[in-house]
Formats: C-alpha cells, sequence, structure tokens
C-alpha cells in the first residue's frame, strides 16, 4: 500500500506542479486563450497566481516533507488542501456548466482525498 500511496502521490504532485505552474509563469490573456481555461475569464489576474501558487506549494507538500523526513504530517495536509482546491474547481465548472473538466477535478479530488485517509491514518509516516 506504501508504494501506491507514493506513486499517487507523485502523479498528484506532476499534475498540481504543471498546473499552478501555467497559472504562475502565463498571463491571464494568455490562459484565457485556451479553451480549457475558458473560466480564467472569471478570476482576477492575482487569483490566478494566488491559485497557481496554491497549487505549486500542494505539489510540494505532497512529496518533499516524506522524503526529508521532516514534518511528514504536512503530505496528509497539503493532500486535504488540493482536494479542497478541486471541490472548487468542480463548483466553478458546474456554475459554467462546463461538464468535460469535473470529471478529471473529480478524479483528482478522489485521489487526493485517498492519499489524505491513507497518510492520516494506517499507512502514515
Amino acid at each position: 500500500m506504501n508504494a501506491f500511496l507514493w506513486i499517487v502521490a507523485w502523479v498528484l504532485a506532476a499534475f498540481f506542479l504543471a498546473a499552478g505552474a501555467a497559472k504562475l509563469l502565463q498571463s491571464k490573456a494568455k490562459l484565457g486563450e485556451a479553451e480549457r481555461m475558458a473560466w480564467t475569464k472569471d478570476f482576477s489576474a492575482g487569483a490566478l497566481k494566488f491559485i497557481g501558487a496554491v497549487e505549486v506549494l500542494g505539489a510540494i507538500g505532497l512529496v518533499l516533507p516524506a522524503l526529508v523526513d521532516i514534518a511528514p504530517v504536512l503530505v496528509p495536509l497539503a493532500a486535504v488542501g488540493l482536494a479542497i482546491t478541486m471541490a472548487g474547481a468542480i463548483i466553478v465548472h458546474a456554475r459554467r456548466k462546463e461538464y468535460p473538466p469535473i470529471t478529471i477535478n473529480a478524479v483528482v479530488l478522489i485521489l487526493a482525498a485517498v492519499l489524505a485517509i491513507f497518510r492520516f491514518g494506517p499507512n502514515s509516516f
């Protein structure tokens, strides 16, 4: 089970690192050009940077504390934070009637919740 949780953590970290870096490094106008990122038009540039920072920090929090064995309790806390972020994403897409992205957000939310539950519980560090 530990190996499975590590794989989930790394997959989620890669996903959120890429998503967060895109929001941090690209302008709001550039992000809004992509059809799958049309939702960004509803948010300020500052809010998009904040979301990107949360995703990048969450990605780091999923793996780094356990790797260096310093405050590994941060791993499930990061997973909870990212699950909450995905719940927010589901709400945004549902309000905009953008249903295909909800599937991806739901899968990521479930993976983050599984990681949080097992790292807080029976498979903690």
